[in-house]
């Protein structure tokens, strides 16, 4: 059995010579002792890395604690030089007053960016695929490229409320004119139950004095969806405030939907 071991051991020390890759006066001075696997047995053993303060490098390869500490003194001087910024009143710390409240007061472009998104990369993944009716819209508009939210009679004009319009309608729900972001969802002092839709061209679309909300914030709402239920009386009739805001102005929407 030991002349077997001893032939096998002949054989491997052979090979690695003529692979090079031992020095064959520093195997001669080895005693069985001191073999590796890979010279007992022809087995090779990967090296392996075992992380953590113990190693030579002083931590895990993929975490630099000078980085991070970095990143956090960086943090630290923003907002104090922000703090300091506002505590003082001298001019030269005007503009940045400005440009800190600007960053902070501005709606952050959630459609925009969803837009971006999808031209990008494509839709993204979805747990449930959306289903679409087999049958049209009865209340789109080719001209405009936008979808009526609820077809009806304009009983408040843009000129008599100063920022959108009262709508009569039969229609059991309002829908949205177009795909984008749900920002607001909840109920507002002036128009009830009301629904904001942030939209990839920076404008909003309003949908107020609603019976109930169908959609959760932030949501992302094709053209068409359905928000929330009207208000309707015995008649079957009832009112909802449709509003167009772009930038901090509002527009009239009839100028860009038609509702009868």
């Amino acid at each position: 059995m030991s002349h077997r071991a001893d032939e096998v051991r002949k054989r491997i020390a052979k090979r690695k010579r003529e692979r090079g890759l031992v020095n064959e006066q520093d195997t001669s001075k080895r005693t069985s002792l001191f073999l590796s696997d890979e010279e007992r047995y022809g087995v090779y053993t990967p090296p392996t890395y075992e992380g953590g303060p113990g190693n030579g490098n002083g931590g895990h390869p993929l975490f630099r604690a000078e980085v991070f500490i970095f990143k956090l003194l960086f943090s630290a001087v923003i907002v104090l030089v922000a703090a300091i910024a506002f505590k003082n009143g001298a001019p030269i710390f005007q503009k940045a007053q400005s440009a800190i409240n600007y960053s902070l007061e501005e709606e952050f472009q959630f459609a925009a960016v969803s837009s971006w998104y999808r031209e990008q990369f494509g839709e993204p993944l979805a747990l449930f695929n959306p289903t679409s009716g087999d049958n049209e819209k009865e209340n789109q508009t080719e001209t405009a490229g936008l979808s009526v939210p609820a077809t009806g009679k304009v009983l408040e004009t843009f000129e008599d409320n100063g920022q959108g319009i009262m709508v009569e309608t039969n229609r059991p729900s309002v829908e949205a004119i177009n795909e984008g972001i749900i920002v607001e969802a909840g109920e507002k002092s002036d128009n009830g139950l009301t629904i904001v839709i942030q939209h990839a061209d920076g404008t909003e679309s309003w949908y107020g004095n609603l019976e109930k909300i169908d959609v959760a914030l932030y949501d992302f709402v094709e053209k068409g969806k359905e928000l929330g239920k009207t208000k309707l009386n015995e008649n079957q009739k009832g009112t909802f405030y449709f509003a167009i805001k772009k930038g901090d102005e509002f527009i009239d929407p009839n100028k860009v939907i038609q509702f009868e």
